[in-house]
């Protein structure tokens, strides 16, 4: 009886550790071909700040996102520079980036700046490392105090002008009208809405023709 138990016992182990191989193993294959300076972009959801964001500022058909990141590969770890609601500009692992999102529902889709401008990453990486720490904007007016997300990187590659700031709109394209999310978002901070202020939005930085979208992270 015990013989049975113990193989029984071997066979569970044998059969966690391969489990846990194949999931290793199809993490390491879904990020292998990454490269320093990769632009991940998190999809939008549908409803709450995210899908207003997303009402505002989508331009591309099969593209929504509500949040960018630049990945850093260094002594062999990889690693993604953003500006998160929560935490503001940090270096967070790669692995812990994509599993916040998996837990949200979202998905990581990778861009990558096309041939010709990929000598503007390591300056952009080296300006994200020195962004860290600030806070996240949580008013989404440019300061130089706190950052949101596109408005960290459109930073970071601004040396080579690589992306470019534009007028912001919060006008609903349905209704032609201030989206309501946002007229309520601004008046409960006593706050005119921007309309027509500089800054920057995820949908707008992908829909860079400086960029090339390479694939989805699954």
């Amino acid at each position: 009886m015990k013989q049975i138990l113990k193989s029984k016992f071997l066979c569970t182990l044998l059969a966690a550790l391969y489990i846990f191989t194949c999931i290793l193993s199809c993490r390491s294959y879904r990020t292998s071909d990454l490269v320093n300076g990769d632009l991940l972009f998190v999809t939008a959801k549908s409803t709450g700040l995210s899908g207003a964001i997303n009402n505002v500022t989508q331009k591309q058909e099969n593209a929504s996102f509500d949040h960018i990141g630049i990945l850093e590969i260094a002594n062999g770890s990889a690693y993604v520079l953003h500006a998160a609601l929560k935490g503001g500009s940090q270096k967070q692992k790669l692995e812990d980036f994509l599993e916040d999102q998996s837990e949200d529902g979202q998905t990581v889709v990778v861009y990558r700046l096309k041939p010709q401008y990929q000598h503007a990453i390591p300056s952009a990486v080296e300006k994200a490392n020195a962004m860290l720490g600030k806070p996240y904007n949580f008013d989404y007016i440019l300061n130089e105090n706190s950052y949101y997300c596109s408005d960290y990187i459109e930073r970071a590659f601004r040396e080579n002008h690589i992306f470019k700031l534009e007028p912001m709109t919060f006008i609903d394209p349905a209704t032609g009208k201030t989206n309501a999310f946002w007229e309520d978002f601004y008046k409960k901070k006593g706050l005119k809405v921007p309309e027509g202020e500089p800054g920057c939005n995820p949908n707008g930085l992908a829909a860079s023709e400086k960029l090339e979208r390479i694939k989805i992270l699954k």
